[in-house]
């Protein structure tokens, strides 16, 4: 069967199953991991075993039990190799997140941002908190922190809560797309070959930049929409109030894992001996440790009633949801690998190897238009940006990783829990929510495509 239309019977399967059936995305994306598996024919199969062997990823031995394989078998060894390379990321990265609201942290970092800035520059508090925030904090849990503050700020100025509220999504929406160890950036940096390390710098460099067109763009909607604060909002008095960690140690379990990932990418053709220390404590799952026991002791300190152990129990309810999803997505994408779609596309593109970068950042903006889940679109993409790399695209890996993470961002709409958020916790209607917040993010991606081909163009940096 021809592999361009196993791709589509899996991105029906996955986009119909969400959409029409109502399934849960792990289901939708493990249906989709079966039908191609048990579709796919033993030639194809033998053939892509053949290939990795002559590229020495696969010994002889190996590749005859693959062939021999069954779709279920093939599927479950998809699915156990990205929850081994993912998994603990994840559940350090949700751990961090959780800790760093409960310990009142990411209030502490937010606090601090109003003061440097002020009350006349308060928007740019909250971009900066989100940006960072956003890395190991979802959008939806973000934007639940930081808009009550948006919303006492903008009573005390008595203007521009539109401005903050558009600023909370600007900052957030894209780190968390583009920017490791967010699940999605890290899957497919993962999947792609892409160090974690070179992952983070190109996430923040082009995601911040992306970052500032929507923050242009909240602007501009703030001086031409009218919008005012949907409540009376009541401060909380003084004594209600808890004592909030330093500044200095609210950071560390965002900044302390990405340092140490950096050193491992500085040290990591060193052979001195100190260097295997950086690369030891820089692995991404190490440094993510690190942080997250930061981050409970943070907790245990300053909010022992709410206990470290609470936290984690949440953060590990949430994680396991995002590693099931994250590994059936591994799953689909490797059921697709072995039909040989990356030699299909390779001969569709021929001398198109230009348009790689929109056409992957396309796929992913279809997708995650139809279905509204972010990291479903990036987890479908990934197979596509894979063939063009084993097409031999001069295009560096990074860049369609960064490409996937900016193709996730249009377009926002009623079929996104995140929209649902945003429009019933600001008091926004659907239609001012649909006016703003929806051609933001979508302005957003484009940015990020636009910036994306600049640097691929500018930093080449080889395959």
């Amino acid at each position: 069967m021809n592999p361009l239309l196993l791709l589509c019977i899996g991105m029906v399967i996955v986009v119909g199953g969400m959409l029409w059936l109502r399934l849960h995305p792990f289901l939708a994306m493990m249906a989709a991991a079966y039908s191609v598996a048990m579709l796919t024919p033993t030639g194809t199969l033998r053939h892509f075993a053949d290939a990795r062997v002559a590229k020495g990823e696969m010994h002889v031995k190996a590749a005859e039990k693959f062939t021999n394989s069954t779709a279920a078998e093939r599927v479950a060894d998809e699915f156990g190799s990205t929850c081994a390379k993912i998994g603990i990321l994840i559940a350090m990265a949700g751990i961090i997140g959780e800790c760093l609201l409960v310990s009142g942290a990411a209030e502490s970092i937010a606090a601090a941002a109003l003061r440097w800035t002020g009350a006349s520059r308060a928007q740019w508090a909250f971009f900066l908190t989100s940006f960072l925030l956003g890395i190991p904090v979802f959008l939806a849990t973000l934007f639940c922190l930081l808009l009550p503050m948006a919303k006492v700020m903008a009573k005390r100025t008595g203007r521009d809560y539109l401005l903050y509220v558009l600023c909370i999504i600007a900052g957030g929406t894209i780190t968390h797309s583009l920017v490791p160890p967010a699940p999605g950036p890290a899957l497919v940096a993962q999947k792609l070959g892409v160090p974690m390390g070179t992952m983070i710098l190109a996430g923040i460099i082009i995601g911040f930049g992306a970052a500032l067109c929507g923050y242009f763009f909240a602007r501009i909607a703030n001086r031409r929409l009218a919008f005012d604060l949907p409540v009376e909002v009541e401060e909380k008095p003084e004594a209600e109030r808890h004592a909030l960690p330093p500044l200095l140690l609210s950071f560390a379990p965002v900044i302390l894992p990405l340092v140490l990932i950096g050193l491992q990418e500085i040290f990591r053709d060193d052979k001195r001996a100190f260097a295997a220390v950086f690369r030891t404590i820089g692995h991404t799952d190490i440094a993510l440790l690190i942080g997250a026991v930061v981050a409970l002791v943070l907790v245990a300190r300053y909010r022992p009633r709410e206990g470290s152990t609470k936290a984690v129990q949440t953060a590990l309810a949430h994680a396991a949801v995002v590693i099931l999803i994250t590994a059936s997505g591994g799953a689909f994408g490797g059921a697709l690998q072995q039909t040989g779609i990356a030699e299909e596309i390779g001969r569709l593109v021929g001398g198109a190897q230009a348009l790689a970068l929109p056409v992957v950042w396309l796929v992913t903006a279809l997708v995650r238009t139809a279905q509204g889940s972010a990291t479903v679109a990036m987890i479908t993409a990934i197979p596509i940006a894979k063939a063009f790399l084993d097409a031999g695209s001069p295009v560096a890996a990074v860049y369609f990783a960064v490409a996937i993470g900016c193709g996730s961002k249009p377009i926002p709409w009623m079929n996104d829990g995140g929209f649902w958020v945003v429009a019933k916790m600001s008091g926004m209607t659907e239609k001012q929510t649909l006016r703003t917040m929806s051609p933001m993010m979508t302005l957003q991606g484009i940015a990020g495509l636009v910036l994306t081909m600049l640097a691929a163009w500018l930093v080449p940096l080889g395959k």
